[in-house]
Order: structure tokens, then sequence, then C-alpha cells
């Protein structure tokens, strides 16, 4: 076939569930070696990590960011084939990672040998960066990758993430920006009893149903910009012993943020809190900061970006911040601008999981295009 479609294959192949890398980032060094990259291997508590280099000197520092490791393929037995053994079925492969991001992964190498080899003597530094760590807790990735290259000065001017993002056909529609993400434990402490005897007891049920029921009325905003408005949703409640006459002694609740730059985690934790305490709740919280959201505004890369994906899907991209999460939110606090370009997403974290063999054909032809629009 054609050398993406030969080392999506490879990748795909290696079962790096997360935050296993499976040898993949050690078969892509020695590739991108052989191109005059410096290899970095940063091995981070049981996550690989690896950022390769090119160039050096004056000049704008561009990034290509993605991830090796994949969710589980569970159950193996509901595909239609080996989800780790790379398949053709009507000009579509199938298998765990080709969407999300091994397809993305093996057209980034590509497209950045493919320039070192037109350009060699570019200006400004090209980069390649991956994670075992982005499916899974995000916590020894590019979270504390981040931190180092910030403790040493590194600089990024532009990152281009290669997540699944395209909707229907590859390139119509351009990520420049992502909401951020707050995730809550709550726990809301009563007094067991015999529900017979409720002046004995207290249920922290009732006590906790007003004040949630506030929180989740709440309006918290009228959006950002392109982002949708900020958005709480409870995602689990549980309390109780499973018999109907007792009076449960504690109440535990999950709930999640997703909010846009009108708000950052500090700011929605107090909110969130000072509800809680205005009911009187007798509670303790335990807050997750996932990242807070990011937004790429109009300017060069942005504007390289619009137009190489008009020349590929045939008309200009939806701008987009909607989705979830991804490891730019933790690039872009180091003053980078950030999107994210990749194919579509219909299939990813499914049963098999696809990328149509034309768009992965292709893959390679856009980042580069892209890479000599910024750094030639």
């Amino acid at each position: 076939m054609s050398e993406v479609f030969d080392l999506t294959c490879d990748l795909i192949a290696r079962p790096s569930v997360t935050p296993e890398d499976a040898g993949c980032q050690a078969m892509i060094a020695t590739r991108l070696a052989a191109s005059g990259f410096t290899n970095e291997h940063l091995r981070l508590g049981e996550v690989d990590n690896f950022f390769a280099t090119h160039g050096s000197g004056d000049g704008p520092v561009l990034v290509l960011l993605g991830h090796t490791d994949v969710v589980p393929p569970d159950p193996c037995e509901a595909w239609a084939s080996d989800p780790f053994a790379p398949e053709i079925r009507d000009g579509v492969l199938y298998g765990r990672g080709a969407a999300d991001m091994k397809g993305s992964v093996a057209a980034f190498v590509v497209a950045l040998e493919r320039f070192v080899a037109g350009h060699p003597d570019h200006p400004g530094t090209v980069a390649l960066l991956l994670t075992s760590d982005e499916e899974g807790d995000a916590i020894d990735g590019v979270r504390r990758v981040a931190n180092i290259f910030k403790e040493r000065g590194q600089r990024i001017d532009w990152c281009i993430t290669g997540e699944p993002s395209s909707k229907e056909t590859l390139g119509d529609l351009l990520r420049v920006g992502r909401r951020g993400s707050l995730s809550a434990t709550l726990n809301v402490k009563g007094v067991q009893g015999h529900v017979a005897y409720p002046d004995k007891a207290r249920n922290p049920i009732h006590q906790a149903m007003p004040a949630l029921s506030e929180l989740a009325a709440r309006q918290w905003d009228m959006g950002y910009e392109t982002f949708p408005p900020t958005s709480l949703q409870i995602s689990n409640i549980h309390a109780g012993t499973g018999a109907n006459n007792v009076i449960p002694g504690e109440l535990q609740v999950l709930f999640n943020l997703r909010y846009n730059p009108h708000w950052d985690a500090p700011r929605l934790e107090a909110e969130c809190e000072a509800v809680l305490h205005a009911h009187g709740l007798e509670y303790d919280i335990h807050w997750y900061r996932s990242g807070e959201p990011f937004h790429t505004p109009e300017g060069p890369l942005r504007a390289a970006a619009r137009e190489v994906l008009a020349e590929f899907a045939g008309a200009a991209p939806e701008e987009s911040t909607g989705g979830g999460t991804s490891d730019a939110r933790f690039i872009a606090p180091l003053g980078t601008q950030c999107i994210e370009i990749g194919p579509v997403n219909a299939s990813i974290h499914k049963v098999d999981e696809n990328v149509r063999v034309a768009d992965l054909e292709r893959l390679p032809d856009l980042y580069l295009a892209l890479i000599e629009r910024l750094m030639s």
C-alpha cells in the first residue's frame, strides 16, 4: 500500500492499551533518528513519553502532538475481526486505534520525514510529542511533560494535535479550543436510622436534593465566542444499604462541569461549595481538575489551517470548540496556540473502530501542507 498505511498497521498490531506503549514509540524513534531528528525518551511513572525535534536556532517551534495508547477493545468477541490485527474491508481499515489516533501518529511521522527531506535547512524547529497516557489518567503523560518543558524554558509557538476531529469528511472541522473539565465527588453526611422513626435520623438524600437541584438548574453563562454555555451534569448518585426501611447515613454524588473561558476551576469550586453551604449540608468534597479551557484566536496557525482544510475538504471547515478534552489542554498554558485536526471520529472508542483508507492516505499530505505553510 503506502508508507502511512504500513506504519498505521504496524502501530495497530501493537496492543498498547493505556498506559502501555507496547514499543510504538521506540519504532517511531528509530525512523525519525534516520531522518536526523534528536530523540528524547521521558519515562515518567508507568508512562512512556517521547519528544523528537529537528532544527534549531531562531524561528518558530511547531509541535505535532499525539498518543500511542488506546482504550481497551472489550468486548473483543463483538468485533468482526481481531482488534489488534488490522484488516481492510470495503476500503476501510479496522483496528483499535485506527482513528484514535494511530492513523494520525503515522501520518505525523511520514509528514515530518517528507518535510525535513525537502527542507533540510528549514527555519525554526519541528517536533513530535507522544505519550502513552492520554486515554488513561493523564497524570504522567503530557501533563508532566509540559511541566518539564516549563521548568527548562522550552518554547512552543504552535501545536497541532491529531485527535480525530472531522465529522463526515476529512477536514470538515477545525478544533480551535476545548472546554475545561472539572469533576467532583461529593459526600453528604446524614444519620442512619429506621424509616419509621425519621425524627431519630437525618436523611442526606432529602437534605441534598434542593442543593443539587439548584446546581443542576443554574445557567452558568451564555457561552463564550465559539464555546457553548457552561454545563453541570450529575453523573451518579449512590446511597443506602439496599433495604427499603433504612434511612441512609451517607449520600455520594458524582458530577462534572464542562466550562468555557468565562470560568476557571477555583471559581467554579467556590461557587458550588457556596451553594452546598447555603443549604446547610454537612459534607466533604473532592475536586479533580482535568484541565482549563483554551482558545486559539485568529493568527497564523488558525489561518493556515483554515486554508489547508478548505483545499482538502472543498469548503471552509467548521471552527469548533466542542467535544471532550485533549492533551492540548496541557500545552496551551505554555503560551502555545493549539488546534486539532484529524480523521473522522464516528467510530472512536467503539467496537470495530475504523478509518477510511482514502482518508488515511491523504493525512500525511494534509499535515505536510500545514507544516510547509507555517515553517517554510
